[in-house]
């Protein structure tokens, strides 16, 4: 398969009935469950196709329950909870066979409405087309570049930026999509959705060089502020507030190149310390 298509594929569900999909598992020789970002932008993905094309999602919040597996392809199950004139909701649960993965409730607003407007300022980092291509990413697993080669990262700061009193552990990059993408806010959403959880936790570990934790998504959160291009630069800067008692909490603000706040995501994740002959995430076995 020409890797410009394996994120359309993955975001491309089989639908089984009513309010009812499969989404494919992943094409992986790293992962051994399933990617939290895989499961959250399949399930978003399943949400908006039963929402009418006038509202998008604005928020989603959702819980890991049980680890996927990689190589299984995921069932998703829509329930319809509200249909309003400017909100619908979506509770979206993920299933491989008997185990349920994954659950979500996903809000859609209509497009019409208007308000005051104001945002957080994009930190002062480097430009992209200034930084290198980095060997590998901050992700906590070994050989992830080959699942993640249709994404462009590029770490723009390893800590916290200058006059950033908002955390003492983080790191900001750059990211995109590298291929032609359909040029629909739908689609878009569900692609920032994959890769939002894609580095995050590791960022609680920036200010603790070389500590080995295990690490593991509890729960995610994105909230839609503006309509969003994944195959342009866009900015996470991601900070952890907080760790303790092995867990940790992590959020990412995501810019467009001009400066817009487009996307806050948030997340808490197991940070637990590694026992011996473990690794950071569970990888596939040679």
């Amino acid at each position: 398969m020409h890797e410009s298509l394996e994120l359309r594929r993955v975001l491309d569900l089989e639908p089984m009935g009513e309010d009812t999909f499969r989404g494919p598992a992943m094409d992986s020789d790293v992962f051994a469950r399933t990617f939290g970002g895989h499961i959250a932008g399949q399930a978003i993905s399943a949400a908006t196709a039963t929402v009418e094309d006038d509202k998008q999602v604005h928020s989603l919040h959702s819980y890991f329950l049980r680890p996927g597996v990689a190589d299984e392809d995921t069932t998703y199950t829509v329930t319809r909870l509200k249909d309003g004139r400017s909100f619908s909701t979506r509770r979206v649960e993920a299933w491989q066979g008997d185990t349920l993965c994954y659950s979500m409730i996903a809000s859609f607003h209509h497009t019409g409405d208007s308000g005051p407007e104001h945002a957080n300022p994009m930190p002062d980092v480097p430009a992209p087309e200034t930084l290198q291509v980095p060997s590998s990413i901050p992700s906590g697993v070994p050989g992830a570049e080959r699942d993640y080669r249709e994404w462009d990262i590029r770490i723009a700061s390893d800590g916290p930026t200058p006059n950033d009193a908002s955390t003492v552990s983080g790191r900001s990059l750059w990211f995109k999509y590298k291929y032609d993408l359909p040029d629909q806010d739908a689609f878009h959403a569900c692609a920032l959705t994959y890769m939002s959880d894609m580095t995050l936790l590791f960022s609680a570990l920036a200010a603790h060089p070389g500590y080995k934790a295990q690490l593991a998504s509890l729960d995610h959160a994105v909230w839609f502020f503006r309509p969003v291009r994944v195959n342009e630069w866009l900015l996470y800067h991601q900070s952890s507030p907080s760790a303790a008692s092995g867990r940790a909490l992590a959020q990412g603000q995501i810019f467009d190149a001009s400066g817009n706040l487009l996307a806050f995501v948030a997340q808490e994740g197991l940070t637990r310390e590694l026992q011996a002959g473990e690794t950071q995430v569970p990888v596939r076995r040679s």
